[in-house]
């Protein structure tokens, strides 16, 4: 709801190494301790001071090369906020020998996936691409690294596609500002860290040229660098490739030490902030307090306690104030860098509460922490819970090497993962109340409120002047240009495939109809179950939209001898995550657990689908949280554009039914809806359960018949509604009206086929050449070229009837109209420009290739095969996507696009500050519907409104 503001920071995770086991239950009733296997590497040093780390894992058919370097925000030089994370976008984009955006294609076409990042205390460049590869991409990354180009135009492009990142992801939603601007200031004194890691757009617009060379020539080397290859390699070859590749490298000539050796002084006196930005739905409260860096040894202490008062719904801020109604959201976040950190305690208040009685019970939960010792079930819930998000990360050759090269990067220590891990397994009660009373004493701490008002940041600012940053000395190197195409150094040839087995689906189905598909697709012991039914939102009634969302949202609330502080127990002590929610063709339940605890967690799992019950006191708190956080996202540009188009372009059939319901809709549902719902479409021989992970399938296929084989219902199964696409509405273009949006949301749509239907994967072929990711057309002619947005993609869901083919893009409000045609444009090009077989060949690759990097991971397998089969395909599909999409011909994929992708059918629907494009959209389309934000119903086709203006 309120995306990454309301996620914690990442825990220190596990214990010791395991092996997988399969259990039918606890001797003695005790849970037992959960451990995660220990990430098994190689490393060495090269004599110019690159770090190399090896993490083979023959199991996979994919590599994965990533680049880590010391170079983080905190070492932007002064006036320069975001300068390391505009250098990550400048280093991504052409070096001598590679034109601009080649790594893009270099990547994408032969089925891989690339991308970079950057953070408060590293860089990271990475690419997973087909095991052949290997020495391809370490080529690009030494190209990168030794040979990049640096000039006006990659600087200036890209410094506009961060400006548009900024306004995407700090301006445009409601609590954008909070994050990355309120709290930093505020966390920090003396530190760099206290600057915006994306920066602003005033420190953007005064960077220059000369800036991004003096910075590369200072901090960019193998001396700053740890290579990390994880994936389907020989050791001997990869050594070999290193020294090749990197071993000429020399270290920096002119080099600035990338150590940070301020530290923060203590606070003394609690402090109070009270912050104002556009847009704020509801008002939030909380305080922060200061942290020592990652490797302190008081983190593990702090990891624990963070667990137990924010992870999962048994947590004690979900207790406070979620189950109290007090708050829409409760956040506690314990977020840390090489140097300092963050305790964060917030919560976005429910608009029945007031901010003071919020505040006074964010204070007790500390305090109680304080004063009392924690229980010795929440100490081992806290641990189960952490070490099975270790699982889940190292459940892949690439989750291992982003842990292992996150840990390092903030602490200097490849082992310090495992590390962590062990420390938590041996963090105490008493460590605990020791860590609460430290960091949580009342004089230390900062107070903020944050509220609609002025984009003010003198609200918000930090009364201790900000000091004075490092500057670097000038650049001496000349700049680099790309080489003449034909004196180009061509890329290595792909090296030989290994040969992996591809793991067996199992299918089984039970007497009573429930049927079953299982697949062992890891050794890592974690399992996922995913437990599909019928309805979804194209069977609620319009009056009632969001009810099969709810229903199975709301299931785990309770059942008839479970409560649901029960249910939330019982998972989150057996490390085990449930939940559920439906889309338009039906609604699905997701279970993952550790192995040894599968069985235990299913019983439950079980006991909640076949049998919720659904408590008043639950359902009127939830649906009233549920409406909360609605309208948090009609707040958001780019939310309430989605919402939009679904009902312009399906109208009032099934699926323009809003899957996440109105606000009077949701008002609507009562508890019997709630009940009468599960009775019909919950059903036995209706049902389909998957089961993947490290987990033999006969023995899932064994714990699923213990779970459901004795399940019976009286009722025939439901069918499934007619024609819910409905016919075809009419061609629009609606512009939504929100004043002083940060920015604009741009979606162009039109019909696409159904999932089963013959056009469906010609159509797929043909979608991956405008928008399939970064080498598509719409990122290359909106970002690339023209730098209006942070990305433009276009793609369509899987649904068992029509379903919409959507081009968007998120751009400054005055570019709205100039990106809404730049879609038209690509439509028709699209249509009538003959897709090659060449440049199809290739789209193949990158769409086969993400598709099987998703089937490697259970919850990735689970997800594929749960909407294969929701809209009636079997499992089988998922091994068959790459075959499917080798038979599609040249000219079918050009007939999809023609028939579908036709710009004078095209819907577009804007949400921004309309005064600012709507003169250019009526130029382009004088029939525009203008609606405001604030008048908007979703519940109907007119959007509530008679007529348009």
């Amino acid at each position: 709801m309120l995306r990454s503001i309301l996620t914690a920071g990442a825990g220190l995770l596990a214990l010791a190494a395991a092996q997988p086991v399969w259990a039918d239950d606890h001797a003695g009733g005790e849970t037992p301790a959960i451990t995660a296997p220990e990430i098994e590497f190689t490393q060495w040093t090269l004599d110019n001071g690159l770090r190399v780390i090896a993490i083979p894992d023959d199991t996979t058919g994919t590599v994965t090369t990533s680049l880590w370097y010391e170079i983080g925000s905190k070492l932007d030089p002064e006036g320069r906020s975001g300068f390391a994370h505009l250098f990550e976008h400048i280093l991504s984009r052409k070096t001598e020998n590679m034109p601009y955006n080649m790594i893009y294609g270099l990547t994408a076409d032969i089925g891989g996936t690339r991308n970079a990042s950057n953070g408060t205390d590293r860089t990271n460049y990475f690419e997973q691409v087909p095991a052949a590869y290997l020495e391809q991409m370490l080529w690009t990354h030494r190209e990168r690294m030794a040979f990049p180009v640096v000039d006006d135009e990659v600087f200036n492009r890209e410094r506009d596609v961060v400006k548009e990142e900024l306004r995407q992801r700090v301006l445009a939603p409601p609590y954008g500002r909070f994050q990355r601007f309120v709290i930093p200031e505020n966390a920090y004194d003396i530190l760099p860290h206290r600057r915006p890691g994306i920066g602003s757009i005033e420190d953007l617009d005064s960077a220059t040229l000369d800036d991004a060379r003096a910075f590369y020539e200072a901090y960019y080397g193998p001396d700053t660098a740890t290579l990390i290859v994880a994936g389907n390699f020989q050791m001997d070859q990869l050594r070999a490739l290193v020294d090749q590749y990197f071993g000429d490298i020399p270290r920096r000539k002119n080099p600035v030490d990338v150590t940070i050796t301020e530290r923060e002084p203590e606070r003394t006196e609690p402090r109070m902030v009270n912050s104002t930005a556009p847009n704020v739905p509801l008002p939030l409260v909380g305080t922060i307090w200061k942290l020592p860096g990652e490797a302190h040894p008081d983190i593990a202490a702090i990891e624990v306690m963070d667990a137990i008062m924010s992870r999962g719904d048994n947590s004690r801020m979900h207790a406070a104030l979620i189950r109290t109604g007090k708050a829409v959201q409760a956040v506690h976040f314990a977020r840390t860098s090489e140097e300092a950190g963050v305790l964060a305690q917030f919560a976005v208040i429910n608009p029945t509460a007031n901010m003071e009685e919020v505040a006074g019970i964010l204070v007790t939960e500390r305090e109680k922490m304080r004063t009392e010792r924690v229980t010795d079930a929440e100490l081992a819930e806290a641990k189960n819970e952490i070490a099975a998000s270790a699982l889940r990360r190292r459940e892949t050759a690439r989750g291992r090497a982003f842990e292992l090269g996150e840990s390092l990067v903030s602490t200097g220590d490849p082992y310090h993962a495992d590390k962590r891990l062990a420390a938590i397994a041996a963090v105490t009660a008493d460590d605990v109340q020791r860590v609460a009373q430290k960091y949580y004493d009342p004089q230390k701490r900062t107070d903020i409120t944050y509220v609609e008002g002025e984009d003010d940041p003198s609200t918000y600012a930090n009364p201790v002047p900000m000091p004075e940053y490092r500057t670097l000395p000038p650049a001496t190197g000349a700049i680099r240009k790309v080489k003449p195409e034909g004196e180009r150094m061509a890329p290595p040839e792909p090296g030989v495939s290994p040969e992996v087995v591809a793991p067996e689906i199992v299918e089984a189905t039970l007497d009573n109809g429930v049927k079953i598909v299982a697949v062992q697709t890891g050794e890592v012991p974690i399992a996922s179950m995913s437990v599909i039914v019928p309805g979804g939102s194209k069977s609620d009634p319009r009056d009632k939209a969001g009810l099969s969302e709810m229903a199975a949202a709301l299931a785990d609330t309770g059942t008839a001898d479970m409560s649901a502080t029960d249910i939330a127990a019982k998972f989150e002590s057996l490390g085990a995550s449930f939940g559920g929610g439906a889309g338009s063709d039906g609604a699905s339940f997701g279970l993952t657990a550790p192995v040894v605890n599968m069985a235990e967690a299913g019983k439950v799992a079980a006991s909640i689908i076949r049998g919720a019950t659904f408590p008043e006191d639950e359902l009127v708190r939830e649906r009233k949280r549920a409406i909360d956080g609605l309208q948090v996202s009609l707040k958001d540009p780019g939310a309430l554009s989605r919402f939009v188009v679904r009902t312009a372009m399906y109208g009032d059939a099934g699926y323009g039914t809003q899957p996440g319901g109105t606000t009077d809709s949701l008002a609507a549902i009562t508890r019997n809806d709630l009940a009468q719902h599960r009775a019909e479409y919950w059903h036995p021989e209706a049902t389909q359960i998957i089961i993947s992970g490290g987990i033999a399938p006969n023995k899932a296929i064994e714990l699923a018949t213990s779970l459901f084989g004795d399940w019976t219902v009286d009722t025939p199964a439901p069918a499934a509604p007619a024609d819910p696409a409905g016919v075809e509405q009419p061609v629009r273009t609606i512009v939504i009206d929100m004043p002083d949006a940060g920015q604009a949301s741009v979606i162009a749509a039109v019909r696409a086929p159904e999932r089963a239907g013959a056009d469906y994967y010609p159509l797929v072929l043909a979608n991956s050449v405008l928008g399939g990711g970064s080498s598509g057309r719409l990122f290359e002619e909106v970002r690339t070229k023209r730098s209006l947005s942070y990305g433009a993609y276009s793609g369509f869901a899987s649904r068992a009837d029509d379903s919409i083919l959507t081009a968007s893009a998120q751009t400054k409000n005055e570019s709205a109209d100039e990106v809404a045609q730049l879609f038209l444009d690509e439509f028709t090009r699209l249509g009538s420009e003959p897709l090659s077989e060449e440049l199809l060949a290739k789209r193949r690759l990158y769409l086969s290739g993400g598709y099987s990097r998703s089937l490697e991971t259970s919850s990735g397998f689970n997800r594929i095969v749960a909407g294969l089969l929701q809209q009636g395909i079997g499992p089988d599909e998922a091994a068959d996507y790459a075959s499917r999409l080798e038979g599609v011909t040249a000219a079918e994929a050009n007939k999809a696009a023609s028939d579908y992708v036709d710009p004078d059918k095209a819907t577009i629907v804007i949400v921004g500050d309309a005064k600012q494009f709507i003169d250019e959209i009526r130029e382009m389309r004088p029939d525009v519907e203008v609606i405001a934000a604030a008048d908007i119903d979703l519940s109907s086709a007119d959007f509530g409104v008679e007529s348009g203006e």
